[in-house]
């Protein structure tokens, strides 16, 4: 799921759709269901039905689903705490301070407004005096020691190899819209959407100060050298692949690839001198980079950095910027119809620039010790589930087991938030500077994880904030982590039933555990290093088990002709299958002793198929599912139920499921991994 605060905000996130049962308990609405569907024809909408009718998609938003409900609700506990912030007297440096000056300097459109494109035009000036390559790599130098993603990616992460060491990863980059097919592709659709990319970039050249027949002269030249950056990148499907992204090179190696960028000067820049190794990957994209370093004119390349810096700065300027990046990638790239809220937006740059800190508060507020102790025994059961059918396994030999269980042992789960917060004391924060603070929040990290190359991984760093409403696995460090925010109704409860614990976060813990095992996390070890531990003729029965599950969803039909796209899925798909077993395995686990009553005419085991069902509830417009499609390695979440499902007998014996029945996939292709 895996993409990086008062008693009264507590009380509005207690309360969510669905009613109680008389003990407090959460109830499963049936109005939210589609009785006339049913469940062994479509579960989505057998179980969700009344709910995708009678809840439309918000105009400012693309796509809207229970994520979304609870995104909400901690959107208001968030504000609350920021708003106190920036009305009360806090002490000089202090995160009180920082955080109420950021929000306020957001928050400041009268400021905003005023300002209009003044922030850029010291920038915009010097790139105006470029006049050789020389200038130019110099340039892109110090924007990447700011932390700038301009024309490659430039970062710092665990050695694939050696995961207890942070390296350097340069990684292929520059383009501006979504991902290299949106470049390559030469149907109607992405004709035209490359016909309005061209305008967008038109209209925004002309609102910084530039003539309209130069913006459309440089419109073209940008989409041409993006073009030939996208015919040399790496597609989505060939970056799953974990040695896609690896490449170690010497210093030496690195110069020799790309002559005219000066790797050297980039390292003093970011105070690494001595380094002499980092991962240079995909050479054929750096290649073609430095060949456009010497036949690309001076010309296209101020347009190019002019172009990226104003896309990277527009949601931060006057409204007439940001209504123009909402144009193009809020309406025509997601079918968004409405701008959201000033406060809303500002809330994701606050998380962005001072996210523990904001979420150090949100904790306090949320999630008391004793839920966490629940989530604990929840993961514990899951992991023991775990264990078992591992041991259990047919199909894999003693010696595949043992480094199986090996790699278990050493799993380690994140529970609602980090032991440690950032320190953000050398983080200056100003109440009247809104671009400044966030390039400076930018820059802040930049140096942090710069600072970090060559030294030990942080293991008890976190990879995700505790107010975001999601979860992950690293392969690296080989933990599970489930921040705060999700660990909330729907998905837990600690007045819930167990089989709607177990059939929503518990299957989304063993979706997270069961990554470590996906067509990508089981190329790490336990030690977090990329080594295959496989035998050869058990990865061989593994990926043909993997690839009966990329051919059942590439059958799937998401809208119009276009169909999801089984192999870039995968790996999300292997966890849902198997983390909704292993839930299941621990659900029995935690209720052995007990005796379980049907409630409101749904047996334990329906609760438990129905809790996940409504965890997936999601509607999207046309352009946010096409461009899903296209960019997400999660299926839309209407086959993230009926795929899984329809492979497991559990689901069948529950709802009565006969052969024909379109959730019962005959036994010849039915999907069995873990």
């Amino acid at each position: 799921m895996t993409i990086h605060l008062r008693p009264i905000a507590l009380a509005v996130l207690l309360c969510f759709s669905g009613g109680l049962l008389a003990n407090g308990a959460p109830k499963l609405d049936p109005k939210n269901f589609d009785t006339g569907t049913a469940a062994c024809d479509d579960f989505f909408q057998h179980a969700n039905g009344g709910w995708l009718r009678h809840n439309p998609i918000p105009a400012a938003y693309s796509s809207w689903g229970v994520f979304n409900e609870l995104s909400e609700r901690h959107q208001k506990v968030q504000r609350e705490l920021l708003e106190h912030d920036a009305t009360a007297t806090q002490p000089v440096g202090s995160n009180g301070q920082k955080l109420g000056d950021f929000y306020a300097s957001a928050m400041d459109e009268a400021a905003i407004e005023k300002a209009g494109i003044r922030p850029l035009q010291a920038e915009l000036k010097r790139i105006a005096k470029l006049k050789s390559v020389a200038d130019l790599v110099g340039l892109l130098i110090e924007w990447k020691k700011r932390g700038d993603a301009v024309l490659f990616g430039f970062g710092v992460q665990s050695d694939l190899k050696d995961a207890n060491i942070n390296i350097v990863y340069a990684t292929q980059g520059g383009l501006g819209l979504p991902e290299r097919d949106y470049y390559t592709r030469d149907d109607e659709a992405s004709q035209k959407l490359r016909q309005q990319y061209l305008s967008h970039i038109e209209r925004l050249l002309v609102l910084a100060g530039y003539k309209s027949a130069a913006a459309k002269s440089d419109a073209a030249a940008i989409l041409r050298l993006e073009t030939r950056l996208a015919n040399v990148s790496m597609t989505r499907v060939e970056l799953r692949d974990p040695a896609s992204n690896y490449r170690i090179v010497t210093m030496a190696q690195a110069q020799a690839l790309t002559p005219h960028f000066d790797w050297g000067a980039l390292f003093d820049a970011i105070g690494q001198s001595g380094l002499d190794r980092f991962s240079q990957s995909q050479p054929a994209f750096f290649a073609e980079l430095d060949k456009t370093l010497t036949d690309t004119s001076i010309a296209t390349w101020q347009a190019y950095l002019r172009w990226h810096l104003l896309r990277q700065s527009a949601t931060y300027l006057s409204r007439e910027f940001v209504n123009e990046d909402f144009a193009f990638n809020g309406k025509i790239l997601n079918g968004t119809q409405e701008l959201r809220p000033r406060w809303k937006r500002t809330i994701d740059q606050v998380n962005a620039a001072l996210g523990e800190a904001l979420g150090a508060r949100f904790v306090a507020e949320v999630f008391p010790p004793e839920a966490k102790a629940q989530v604990l025994t929840l993961v514990q059961n899951l992991q023991s589930a775990l264990k078992a059918r591992i041991e259990k396994l047919e199909w894999m030999s003693t010696a595949t087991k043992q480094q199986a269980l090996a790699k278990f042992a050493t799993f380690t789960p994140k529970i609602g938030y980090p032991d440690r917060w950032r320190n953000y004391s050398a983080l200056d924060i100003k109440r009247d500077n809104y671009l400044g603070n966030v390039r400076a929040a930018i820059e802040f990290e930049a140096r942090r994880r710069f600072a970090e190359i060559g030294k030990p991984v942080d293991r008890a760093e976190w990879g995700m904030l505790p107010q975001q409403v999601n979860a992950y696995y690293s392969p690296v460090k080989n933990e599970i982590a489930f921040p705060a925010a999700i660990l909330q109704p729907p998905f837990f409860d600690p007045d819930a039933d167990a089989a709607l614990n177990y059939g929503a976060i518990g299957a989304v813990i063993g979706h997270e555990l069961m990554h470590g095992y996906d067509d990508r996390g089981s190329q790490f070890d336990a030690k977090g290093n990329l080594s295959m531990w496989w035998t050869a003729a058990d990865r061989e029965r593994f990926e043909a088990r993997t690839s009966k599950l990329t051919s059942q969803f590439d059958q799937y039909v998401a809208i119009d002709d276009l169909h999801v796209n089984g192999k870039l899925t995968l790996g999300e798909n292997i966890a849902d299958l198997g983390g909704l077993l292993i839930a299941y395995d621990a659900f029995l686990l935690a209720t052995a002793n007990q005796r379980l009553a049907t409630i409101d005419g749904l047996t334990p085991n329906q609760r438990f198929f129905h809790a996940w069902a409504r965890a997936w509830r999601r509607l999207h417009t046309d352009e946010n599912l096409k461009l899903r499609l296209n960019t997400d390695s999660h299926a839309p979440a209407k086959f993230r139920v009926l795929g899984p499902f329809s492979n497991l007998p559990i689901f069948h014996d529950a709802f009565g499921c006969k052969r024909g029945d379109a959730m019962l996939r005959p036994i010849e292709q039915r999907v069995e991994i873990w």
